[in-house]
Order: structure tokens, then C-alpha cells, then sequence
């Protein structure tokens, strides 16, 4: 009787350290897991974003559509001077349709790190040329509680040969949903650049995501974005025709 007993509990002690151990992840997945959820197979919605400096405030409306890490356009429907723009990543190469000159300009790699639009974002923030999971290494550095979220505090490394221009970015993580919480960008000397926060976790599609980024800029007092996500739906089919130059002009077209 007392061999059983000791048996039970044996096997019962095993069964919570396999449980354990299943719910242990490294922080690769940690970051895999909330690069998937704000990506989506594919992804397509509206949005508004804020620019915000000591001087003035601008507010530009778009559209954009996603899919994998291969294809993103963005499509401008406000102000009426920047209506009609349209940015197109495929794979590695980006282009910007300006309507007003009827032209097509191609974005070098050399300018993904520049300002998009006059905001504290840049062009790879966008249409996220540069991958948070293949581009970087990654560090758990620990867990914070932060703005009534418990996170993951993970630090990544780029890589020596990832096109990016970051020294290091530092993510907070949820830890029940895996949504990016927060952000800190820094630049090659290791001084911090840019802050990103973000709130207002609410349903969107079939996930629940944080609906409001703002990102400050650390070294320019007072700048700072404001991106609000107004719809939002998640792995609807996209032919991957969608994304090409011919199908610039014609959103281009719709909204002039």
C-alpha cells in the first residue's frame, strides 16, 4: 500500500513538472508568439496617426493591408494634399506612388530608418521590412508589472548582419495575451532614441489587440505619434496580386 502511495505520488509530481516546464518559453518564442499575433496571416484595417510637435499637429487617415512578412501597402484617404498615396513593400523592395506627380519612387534600404510622413516612425516601422524574431537575438531579462499589465521585459541584439540601424531595443511583453506593451528603441551608442507605448487592448477581428501606439521621441522635446487603429480584421485571404504596382494607381485612383 505504502509502494502505491508513493507511486501516486511519484507520478503525480512528474506530471506537474512536465506541466511546468511545457508553459517555460524562451524568449525567441516569447517574441515569436507576439509577432504572429500582431501580424496575423494576413491583416487589413484603418487608421488614424497623430504627429504632434511643440508647433503644430497633423492627422493623416490611411488604409493598409498585410500579408506574411512579403507584402504591405499602405493607402493615404487624409489630408486632402497627401490623399492618394500609396506606400507598397514586396519582399525587400518599397515604392511610394505620389498622385500629384503621377510617379512612382523607389524607397532604397538605406531610408527605411527615415521619418514616415514627418513622424516619429519610420518607413521599416510601417511596413516592417527589418523582422523583431530573425533579425535580432533575444534575452529574458525578467518580468515588470507595467500600466496593470505583467510582462515580459526581453532585450534584442540585431544581429552583425541584419539591415537594421537599432543597437538594441528593449520589448515588454504581456504575459496572458503576448501583446507588445512597450518599447525602447536605442541607437548604436546605446542611448535611447524612442519610447513607444501602447493601450486600449480591445477586440479586433478574431484577437484582442492594443489599439493605440504612441511613440515619443526621446531627444526632440515635445514630438511625439499618436497611431490609433480604427477596424482591424485578421487572416481574410489576399491574393498576392493585390500588392503590385499596377494595383497602386488604381486604389490611388478610388480615393481622389
Amino acid at each position: 500500500m505504502l509502494k502505491r502511495i508513493t507511486f501516486i505520488i511519484a507520478l503525480f509530481t512528474t506530471c506537474i513538472f512536465i506541466n511546468v516546464r511545457a508553459q517555460i518559453l524562451t524568449a525567441t518564442e516569447i517574441i515569436k508568439k507576439a509577432d504572429e499575433k500582431s501580424r496575423g496571416l494576413t491583416s487589413q484595417g484603418e487608421m488614424t496617426m497623430t504627429i504632434v510637435r511643440p508647433a503644430w499637429t497633423k492627422s493623416v487617415t490611411m488604409k493598409s493591408w498585410q500579408k506574411g512578412t512579403n507584402y504591405s501597402m499602405i493607402l493615404i484617404t487624409d489630408p486632402a494634399k497627401d490623399k492618394g498615396q500609396v506606400f507598397l513593400k514586396i519582399k525587400t523592395d518599397m515604392w511610394n506612388w505620389v498622385p500629384s506627380i503621377e510617379k512612382m519612387i523607389k524607397i532604397p534600404p538605406s531610408m527605411m530608418m527615415q521619418s514616415w510622413m514627418g513622424s516619429d516612425f519610420t518607413n521599416d516601422d510601417l511596413v516592417r521590412e527589418s523582422s523583431i524574431v530573425i533579425d535580432y537575438t533575444h534575452k529574458l531579462l525578467g518580468k515588470d508589472s507595467l500600466r496593470g499589465q505583467m510582462c515580459y521585459k526581453i532585450e534584442l541584439i540585431p544581429l552583425a548582419d541584419a539591415a537594421v540601424t537599432w543597437g538594441k531595443v528593449i520589448m515588454w511583453i504581456t504575459v496572458d495575451s503576448f501583446n507588445q506593451w512597450k518599447t525602447e528603441y536605442y541607437d548604436e551608442d546605446m542611448k535611447l532614441v524612442n519610447i513607444m507605448n501602447a493601450f486600449n487592448i480591445k477586440k479586433m477581428g478574431n484577437r484582442e489587440i492594443p489599439t493605440k501606439m504612441e511613440i515619443s521621441s526621446q531627444d526632440k522635446k515635445g514630438n511625439k505619434t499618436v497611431l490609433e487603429i480604427k477596424s482591424m480584421i485578421f487572416d481574410q485571404s489576399i491574393d498576392d496580386n493585390f500588392f503590385s504596382q499596377q494595383n497602386i494607381k488604381k486604389l490611388s485612383q478610388k480615393v481622389k
